[in-house]
């Protein structure tokens, strides 16, 4: 198929390689373009095969996942990035919201989720998808702490009150793009957020903002 999506793997574990290709291989919409073990590797990886979407673990022999795939993300803001991991703990899921990929994935999810996030991951490249995402957004917005923005989230918060959108915060702030979406996710995951509402409505429930602000949509 000419239109099908290609998927690079990068993943140290020759086995998980290798069930990732039999996998890809079973789906008709889906093709392996190529893969490789090491974060050392990546970078020449992609740009030689030209994938529409990585799927990379987050523990790589000589290198951290999650520091590729920021990589990959400010190189490739189109890409399609899906973390596959062992661990399924809070932090690390909101470390990969953070990080900008596109769906965060168990090495243990059935076949069905890897390649329903794979298809996710090829035309929203910039939404995150996890499954138990909700249930750790609850989880974060109920723990019990005392709050405390840096001057630089607290800049974004009120950026974003005012209905500034990501690239206007980003000239705002004199930063990147991809830097000022670090600080948006950064800023809505101590607000137990996924949206720009969510995060107001809890930055008010807080005393963050003052009630007279706008909310934006």
């Amino acid at each position: 198929m000419t239109d099908s999506i290609g998927v690079a793997v990068i993943d140290g574990h020759t086995l998980t390689r290798y069930g990732l290709v039999t996998l890809v291989g079973s789906a008709e919409d889906i093709r392996m373009v190529g893969e490789c073990g090491s974060a050392a590797e990546a970078a020449a990886l992609v740009a030689s095969t030209e994938p529409d979407v990585v799927v990379l673990d987050v523990a790589l022999p000589d290198g951290d996942g999650l520091r590729v795939a920021r990589e990959l993300r400010d190189r490739y803001p189109e890409l399609g990035l899906v973390l596959l991991t062992s661990n399924t703990e809070d932090d690390v899921l909101f470390r990969a919201l953070e990080t900008g990929v596109s769906a965060f994935v168990c090495k243990t999810a059935p076949n069905a989720e890897v390649l329903a996030a794979i298809r996710h991951a090829s035309v929203a490249a910039a939404s995150f998808t996890a499954t138990g995402l909700a249930l750790a957004l609850g989880r974060r917005a109920t723990r019990p702490t005392g709050l405390v923005l840096s001057p630089r989230e607290r800049e974004v918060l009120f950026l974003l009150a005012d209905g500034k959108s990501v690239p206007a915060i980003a000239r705002s702030m004199y930063v990147s793009p991809s830097t000022a979406k670090t600080y948006v996710a950064r800023l809505y995951e101590k607000l137990g957020a996924c949206n720009r509402a969510q995060a107001i409505m809890s930055a008010l429930r807080l005393g963050l903002i003052e009630q007279n602000l706008s909310v934006p949509a």
